[in-house]
């Protein structure tokens, strides 16, 4: 039996997680609500809040597993990409939970770990398949060889869509965090009534940056003209900027799986949370005869459980880092 700890503490989630053969027993999640009043997620807080949070976190995830914490085999945590500080306070358990208890480091890369989630309940993906990975910092997609063997054949340029989403919700003065706000109102509205430009970037590749700068030209001309016009469209804006965002996805998405022939998609990231982008890669797959795979909400945003499967795959290999090991804010691929 292998027993692994998974913690996660790239952003402002504390998480960890216990994975028993493969099996995700427990996946807790500590969030930050101190950075609402920000507007968005300040470093410094961050890290201050994960220090508080992990050792609850932890002991909750033992408790729910029903799992002794001498019984652990190995420790998963995320190395990397993420905030410094708040990868710190995460690495600096993990080294610290290991050394106590004479047992194995495994590294993981978040974003592979966004991937591997597919793999934490039933129907899992099988190999090859592409996979379109969108959070608030990465906009990818990769060609899935393997647990490890990926390649990044297509990526943002600039921006990624989840800071897309969340600028928009700045723009219309929606708290944070705004993104799953937009989902909200996108599903009240018509996503047809106001139209916004699709960059036309080369090969697989994605840009955000321009959309954003439309979206804020266009609000702020029409206000201009009529100062409750945010008030009285809010539910078509939404809609129309979410209807925007998911088809740039989705037709480099499906360039990318015709292109390299590949019948297995899959979507991963907190913005794989979106309710538009499920439905649209679900009618995608559904039109070419494409299998498809979402991992459930609460594996799409940032949580130790797909730390602890992708450290249980590497638990398998015996790949384990050194005592030595430090977090890195931008982690190779």
């Amino acid at each position: 039996m292998s027993v692994i700890l998974g913690i996660e503490s790239s952003c402002d989630e504390t998480s960890a997680s216990i994975c028993v053969d493969g099996k995700i027993l427990s996946n807790v999640i500590a969030n930050q609500t101190i950075h609402h009043q920000y507007g968005g997620v300040v470093p410094e807080l961050a890290s201050r809040v994960h220090q508080q949070n992990i050792i609850p976190a932890v002991h909750q995830a033992f408790v729910l597993a029903k799992v002794n914490k001498n019984h652990v085999d190995a420790v998963a945590f995320t190395r990397g990409p993420g905030l410094l500080g708040s990868l710190l306070v995460g690495t600096s358990f993990a080294k610290a939970f290991a050394l106590a208890n004479s047992i194995p480091l495994i590294e993981v890369n978040h974003m592979q770990a966004h991937i591997l989630a597919h793999f934490i309940n039933d129907p899992k993906p099988t190999f090859p398949f592409l996979c379109l990975t969108v959070s608030g910092g990465h906009t990818q997609i990769v060609l899935v060889k393997n647990y490890f063997d990926m390649e990044i054949v297509g990526q943002t340029l600039d921006d990624a869509a989840g800071e897309a989403f969340d600028k928009t919700a700045k723009i219309l003065n929606l708290p944070y965090p705004g993104g799953p706000l937009i989902d909200q109102y996108a599903k009240l509205g018509d996503p047809k009534r106001f139209k916004f430009p699709e960059p036309q970037i080369p090969e697989l590749n994605f840009s955000f940056s321009g959309l954003k700068t439309s979206i804020l030209y266009f609000i702020r001309d029409q206000q201009k003209m009529n100062s409750d016009f945010l008030t009285i469209n809010i539910n078509d804006i939404c809609a129309s900027v979410q209807e925007r965002i998911v088809t740039i996805l989705l037709n480099k998405f499906k360039k990318a799986a015709l292109q390299y022939q590949i019948k297995n998609i899959a979507i991963a990231g907190g913005v794989s949370a979106n309710t538009g982008l499920r439905n649209g890669v679900k009618e995608l797959a559904e039109k070419n005869g494409w299998n498809v795979f979402i991992p459930k909400f609460e594996y799409c945003t940032d949580n130790a459980a797909m730390i602890a499967i992708a450290g249980y795959y590497k638990f398998l290999a015996k790949d384990f880092v050194g005592q030595n090991i430090a977090p890195l804010a931008r982690m190779p691929f």
